[in-house]
C-alpha cells in the first residue's frame, strides 16, 4: 500500500500522472485507489495550516518486486515527477509516495521500515486507506477502523 502526497505546483494533476507512472511500472499492478483528499502541512512543528496544503491519496498496488525493489521504483516515479530528496524530512515536494504496507511484512533496514512507523498516527494516511479498503488491517496496529475510532478528530 502506498501513500501519495503532494503539495506543490499542480497538485491534482501531479497525482493523476503519478497514478498513471505508477500503471506503467512493470511489475506494478494497481488494485485500488482513493479519492484525492485536501489536507493540511505537516512540518516539524506540527501541522502547519499556513503551508502549502497537500492532496493526499492512497494507491493500493501488487508489486512482483521485493520491498527495496519497490521503493526503488516509487523513487523513480519521484524523481520523474521532480522531487529532490534534501534529507529535510518535511520539505514540501512535488510528489511523496511512501511504501506504508507491504502485505503483513515486518522489517527494518536501512533505507525501509515496514509498516510505515508513524502510518498509525496519521489520519491523512488511515482515513484514504479506510475508504478504498475498509476492512484493511495494519500490521502491528491493528483494524484501520479501529485507529481512525481512536484517533482525535482534530489531527490531520
Amino acid at each position: 500500500m502506498v501513500a501519495l502526497g503532494t503539495n506543490q505546483g499542480d497538485r491534482e494533476e501531479t497525482a493523476f500522472r503519478a497514478l498513471a507512472d505508477l500503471r506503467a511500472v512493470e511489475g506494478f499492478r494497481l488494485t485500488g485507489q482513493s479519492n484525492l483528499h485536501e489536507t493540511v502541512a505537516l512540518t516539524s512543528e506540527g501541522f502547519d495550516p499556513d503551508a502549502p496544503g497537500y492532496i493526499n491519496q492512497i494507491v493500493l498496488l501488487d508489486s512482483a518486486w521485493s520491498p527495496e525493489q519497490t521503493l526503488a521504483r516509487l523513487w523513480d516515479v519521484e524523481r520523474a515527477h521532480g522531487r529532490v530528496r534534501s534529507g529535510e524530512r518535511y520539505a514540501d515536494r512535488t510528489l511523496d509516495l511512501d511504501l506504508i504496507a507491504y502485505g503483513d511484512l515486518t522489517m527494518e533496514s536501512e533505507t525501509l521500515t515496514l509498516p510505515h512507523p508513524r502510518a498509525h498516527e496519521r489520519r491523512f494516511v488511515l482515513e484514504p486507506w479506510h475508504e478504498v479498503d475498509p476492512t484493511a488491517t495494519l500490521p502491528g496496529q491493528g483494524p484501520i477502523a479501529a485507529l481512525l475510532e481512536r484517533m482525535p478528530r482534530d489531527s490531520s
